[in-house]
């Protein structure tokens, strides 16, 4: 099994000559993450990547939490780990100040995220759960429960969860039948169930903060009717300490495909009257503040996706490097490695390109979010929100999608080997499918882009970003060299592509919005191979002015090179070949009846 090692050479050239960290770091607030700062953090971020968490991600597979007595117990070491996570101040990257944190760019966040995700997935799904909580608690919590609550959750003392899906509410949030009763001290009594809570129970830590969707009586029907609670494990008194045990309890683990050691919990309410409960904000506006945490764990579930396909290309490199087999095609000698077969280097090279190209753009996406939020003119705030409302949904979807294919190439790769569970490719398989299910389906981001991010505001959003991929043709003109010229004719008839088929979509969208979710996935797809051909085309432009410049690694910007190149030509021709079936697709889509499947 290949040991995981951080791709901080690569980090940085996102950071630094793609999505501007020199800029961020002149945005209010963000002034101490200079180059030198943020160096030093990916540097130790990544040895505790390598060192201490990723040693514990087989094990940790092969273990997984259980549940012992009501106690849920996860594998061994990974009490330790989380400690010295916790202790590092790792939790507190992104966070403001006010509450302990270290008012980073979530950008640099986001690239120490992907570490704790490559080295081990299921370890790194509690931080990303707790940061969601922050984020909400932040946005809408009353000055009372942040002084309660967001401390210790920024520093990682306590974690926090979302609660939204139920037996019967799975994706229809609005189907919700937990009941929350208001009580004569203000409190709320919680009654119900929750399935598919990731780390509802652990023994990380010693408290653990519910954010609970539930429904009080008499408010209206469906989505409307959903109010928000805090709803902690263990009470807090008025020193701030955790007291009383709250009427909320695991009542079972569920079995999975992957992430095993990651405890996905079935969580019960109010076995003996109810649990206590805080109202977040007003009655009946939960869905909207949930939203607040849905949106920051998308961008986090996208990076999960580009998170599994770096380890999972990294496992299938190492094993390439060394598996002997048949004959060298180049010498006509026996005794060949299997990086030295063209099909396993096409393999290696789509692993690499694709991931890169997520990264990127993941990258890219939080960049607008930090401008988003601390730009301090408002237009250009309202520009990078929309870009970043836009890209959502692109890259939560694309990049778990390019997770489930890079892991099923590395899977490919080990050939019979990679069926067996001791290479460890197979688990990163495994764990990588989750990520297109959780935080809304791939399906549901589909029609989010579709719907509420082009369709809403007549394809404004949209038609800014196609917008600025054209400008980016003009710099490339400018650049002479044969390489350049071949991506910038690739790009330019993507780009074409994704605008044909975003006319399409506005043109039918007015008449026939059921032929128009139906081909809701394709244009997503569409969408994200272009949106990455973009910047690995950026990718391509910064590393040729690198070697001009004398800068840098040759042989990285090089590769660089040739990667952006391998992209342009082998993943960036598919966007055509998704128009036609956005365009005709609906014609056999939905024209069988139900008896006829």
């Amino acid at each position: 099994m290949t040991s995981y090692a951080a791709p901080i050479q690569e980090m940085r050239f996102v950071l630094s000559r793609l999505v501007g960290l020199d800029r961020l770091a002149e945005l209010p607030g963000y002034e101490e993450a200079t180059p030198e700062l943020v160096d030093a953090i990916l540097e130790e971020a990544g040895k505790l990547a390598s060192g201490v968490l990723a040693p514990l991600n087989h094990s940790g597979d092969r273990e997984r939490s259980v549940l012992e007595n009501g106690i849920v117990r996860t594998p061994k070491g990974f009490k330790e780990a989380y400690a010295a996570y916790r202790e590092g101040g790792w939790n507190s990257v992104p966070f403001s100040p006010d509450h302990g944190g270290q008012g980073l760019p979530w950008t640099v966040g986001m690239a120490i995220q992907e570490m704790w995700h490559s080295a081990n997935m299921a370890f790194g799904l509690c931080p990303t759960l707790n940061q969601s909580a922050v984020e909400l608690l932040e946005a809408h919590g009353t000055p009372e429960q942040q002084r309660t609550y967001l401390e210790k959750l920024i520093s990682g003392e306590w974690t926090g969860t979302m609660n939204l899906t139920e037996p019967q509410a799975g994706s229809d949030v609005g189907a919700v039948r937990t009941k929350a009763t208001r009580q004569d001290d203000g409190s709320y009594r919680i009654v119900g169930q929750k399935i598919f809570i990731t780390y509802g129970e652990h023994d990380l830590t010693e408290n653990i903060i519910h954010m609970v969707l539930a429904r009080t009586p008499g408010a209206p029907d469906g989505i409307k009717g959903i109010s928000l609670f805090i709803v902690p494990k263990l009470l807090v008194a008025e020193d701030g300490t955790p007291g009383a045990r709250n009427d909320l309890r695991c009542a079972g683990l569920e079995h999975k495909l992957g992430i095993h050691a990651s405890p996905t919990c079935v969580m019960a309410f109010g076995d003996n009257g109810g649990a206590t409960g805080y109202l977040v904000g007003e009655e009946n506006r939960g869905i909207e503040y949930m939203f607040t945490m849905m949106n920051n764990a998308r961008l986090s579930v996208g990076l999960q996706g580009v998170a599994i396909a770096e380890r999972a290309y990294q496992q299938a490199r190492g094993y390439a490097r060394d598996r002997i087999q048949g004959r060298d095609m180049a010498t006509g000698k026996e005794g060949a490695r299997i990086i030295q077969h063209p099909d396993v280097r096409r393999m290696l090279m789509d692993m690499k390109a694709q991931t890169e190209a997520a990264r990127a753009l993941t990258y890219h996406a939080a960049a607008a979010l930090d401008r988003a939020r601390r730009h301090p003119d408002a237009g250009e705030r309202r520009r990078a929100q929309a870009l970043v409302d836009l890209l959502t949904p692109v890259v939560k979807a694309w990049s778990t999608d390019v997770g489930c294919e890079v892991s099923s190439a590395g899977v490919q790769i080990h050939g019979g080997m990679g069926y067996i569970e001791e290479t460890g490719a197979a688990q990163h398989f495994r764990d990588a499918r989750i990520a297109p299910i959780y935080e809304g389906t791939n399906g549901i981001q589909a029609n989010d882009l579709m719907f509420r991010k082009v369709a809403r505001d007549g394809g404004a959003a949209a038609k800014a970003f196609i917008g600025e991929m054209n400008n980016f043709d003009e710099l490339l003109v400018e650049e002479s060299g044969d390489r350049l010229t071949a991506i910038r004719r690739r790009l330019a008839e993507a780009v074409k592509t994704l605008n044909e088929a975003t006319d399409h979509i506005l043109r039918t969208v007015v008449t026939d919005q059921i032929s128009v979710a139906a081909v809701a996935t394709p244009y997503l797809r569409m969408f994200g191979i272009v949106a990455g051909g973009y910047m690995m085309a950026r990718s391509a432009l910064a590393a040729a002015e690198a070697l001009e410049d004398g800068e840098g690694d040759p042989s990285f910007l090089e590769a660089k090179l040739v990667t952006a190149q391998h992209y342009a030509d082998q993943i960036l021709p598919q966007a055509r070949g998704l128009l036609t079936p956005i365009i005709d697709g609906p014609r056999t889509i939905m024209a069988l009846a139900e008896d006829q499947f």
